[in-house]
């Protein structure tokens, strides 16, 4: 079985549930049913790790958060979360970050963004010509930052090879999305049911 290597991208300002909920659903995905299954890694289908600039970072609320590897250490990624929150408002002119997203961008399996994450896929030229969502009240920024985005109002979750989503819970959503493509619909349901998220 391949174990997929999930990276969730932290920053100062981070929405917690934007990737808390994300890491959730992947960590607890199993390809066995059962509360007995989540009690090893035996047959988890994708190892969920956190990646960041710096050594520890604010998340919203205060909550501090220190990060499992750094730019320069982590392994090889096959899947990207980009979460959301205030703090991707600096992200916008960050060069350093744009950079390190578009150079993952171009080597992971599946790119993704939860909440106004869209917004630093957006400034990094990675969304051009798709169709893409974030929060309701970053629509109309998603839409200056790249005209070129078909941006879609009414959609929780959006699939234009690069995946974004709503605002924050919508990421368990598009997380478990990404898991019944991968998996089935079997696994993405018992997924749910385990953390007692009922799917849209």
């Amino acid at each position: 079985m391949k174990r997929r290597q999930t990276a969730i991208l932290l920053f100062d300002g981070v929405e917690l549930l934007d990737f808390a909920g994300p890491f959730e659903v992947f960590s607890r995905t199993r390809l066995t049913p059962g509360v007995e299954s989540r009690r090893t890694d035996d047959t988890a289908p994708f190892r969920v790790f956190t990646v960041a600039r710096t050594a520890q970072i604010t998340a919203t609320g205060g909550v501090r958060i220190l990060p499992d590897f750094r730019f320069d250490d982590h392994p090889a990624i096959d899947l990207l979360v980009v979460p959301g929150g205030f703090g991707t408002r600096p992200l916008l002119e960050d060069e350093t970050m744009l950079d390190w997203i578009r150079d993952r961008a171009a080597r992971v399996e599946q790119l993704t963004s939860v909440c106004t994450g869209a917004l630093v896929l957006a400034r990094a030229g990675l969304l051009q010509g798709r169709r893409a969502t974030t929060h309701w009240g970053a629509l109309d920024l998603l839409a200056a930052i790249d005209p070129t985005v078909t941006v879609e109002r009414e959609r929780r979750v959006v699939h234009d090879r690069v995946i974004t989503s709503a605002g924050v819970a919508a990421g368990i959503d598009m997380a478990l999305d990404i898991v019944e493509r991968l998996h089935g619909r079997a696994v993405a349901d018992e997924t749910a049911r385990y953390i007692e998220f009922q799917r849209r």
